[in-house]
């Protein structure tokens, strides 16, 4: 039977106090006990239900993890502040110091920043590899290693990693293969192709508002537990702790996710064949032009399509800041960072979201200054849109 991750989401019945549809929010930062000895017991772990503080866990952040995890299909998670507390968590959690992490090299800037510049102070050294060569992935792995990492559908170009066979190189080797989902939620699920942990940032297409920071990690209760021991946890010491308030929030708009999903891939899949065909350099997993897109279609949930992220080479930054900036003027989206909004966003990743790599390395993996970023909007007339886009991109010479 296929995995169906939104029906997973929707067959969670929460009740609140009050018999209220939506579960109570629990606006509390610590959590009385009847007796000394269920305090001690929460402490060790052993007092299940039992609440102790609120950077440990929360019933709003517990129903949220529980969403989340039945989404991708594992046996829990845990809510965190931010998707980099999420993924700075997980890392420093599965290493230490002498410990290596092969990475796939087209990452996130701050992954990027964290791996390369903050890590090494630990002893924790990365190699940044191209993640479609499992060859290549392999020969950078050392008896060191720990921990292969990539993103699903990479930040920003868009390349996409082969789960499956990165799962094998990691069972090969035993090391754990951590996969950053935030490109494709729904449309892909990392933990149904050997994934060991999933990571999102849930500001992005999971909340879909851009009026929240938030992240998850997805995986197995006995690594969740790790995660929350008031010992040794990463998520407990380092204090990445999603507030009550959000958690409930993001719980809310995780409901419509597959509406929203399938709407912002309808509208990329529709812009990339247009600006494809109008000759412009275009990527889109979608497209059959896409070097991986048979790949993508092997593991995705067709329901959901290839996704809302596209890019375009416009040739030069002051082409792209240009049409960035017309674009804005016209209402055609706003002209910044993140994504997932309702509302197109676009940015140029070599000088904003992709700035903590150096240029030299920007160029080696294939990141020009021309190339735009585009979060597609849940437009609804995105035949207008095209035109709009179209005559912006005329009116600037970038198309005859």
């Amino acid at each position: 039977m296929a995995f169906k991750p939104a029906n997973n989401i929707q067959d969670l019945q929460y009740f609140g106090e009050f018999g209220g549809v939506n579960p109570s929010i629990s606006d509390s930062s610590t959590y009385t006990f009847l007796s000394a000895k269920t305090m001690f017991d929460t402490f060790e772990g052993n007092a299940d239900g039992c609440y102790l503080y609120s950077r440990h866990s929360t019933p709003s952040n517990l129903y949220l993890g529980q969403a989340l995890a039945a989404m991708e299909g594992t046996e829990t998670a845990n809510v965190t502040a931010s998707g980099m507390g999420a993924i700075t968590s997980v890392l420093m959690q599965l290493c230490g110091a002498g410990d290596h992490i092969v990475s796939s090299r087209t990452i996130y800037g701050g992954t990027y920043a964290f791996l390369k510049n903050f890590t090494p102070r630990f002893n924790i050294e990365t190699s940044f590899v191209d993640i479609t060569k499992m060859d290549v992935v392999e020969a950078a792995i050392t008896p060191k290693t720990k921990v292969l990492y990539c993103e699903s559908v990479s930040n920003p170009l868009l390349e996409v990693a082969d789960i499956v066979g990165l799962s094998a190189l990691a069972k090969k080797h035993n090391l754990k293969l951590v996969v950053d989902n935030t490109f494709s939620p729904l449309s892909i699920s990392p933990a149904q192709l050997g994934a060991d942990v999933v990571i999102h940032s849930l500001t992005k297409f999971i909340n879909g508002s851009s009026d929240t920071v938030g992240g998850v990690i997805c995986g197995s209760q006995e690594f969740i537990d790790d995660l929350r021991n008031v010992n040794d946890g990463a998520c407990m010491l380092l204090g990445a702790t999603m507030d009550s308030l959000r958690a409930a929030s993001i719980l809310k708009n995780l409901r419509t996710l597959h509406i929203r999903m399938q709407q912002h891939s309808l509208n990329g899949m529709y812009l990339a064949e247009k600006f494809e065909k109008d000759g412009l350099k275009t990527v889109y997993p979608g497209l059959a032009s896409h070097p991986s897109h048979e790949l993508f279609k092997t593991m995705m949930n067709k329901k959901y399509g290839f996704g809302g992220m596209l890019t375009l080479d416009v040739g030069s930054l002051e082409k792209a800041n240009a049409l960035m900036e017309l674009m804005q003027k016209q209402n055609l989206g706003y002209l910044a960072v993140s994504l997932g909004f309702y509302k197109t966003l676009f940015s140029a990743p070599g000088s904003s979201t992709s700035s903590e790599i150096p240029v030299e390395e920007q160029k080696a993996m294939g990141l020009s200054d021309g190339l735009i970023r585009f979060s597609i909007g849940l437009d609804a007339d995105i035949e207008r849109t095209y035109t709009m886009m179209k005559a912006c991109m005329k009116e600037l010479k970038i198309l005859e």
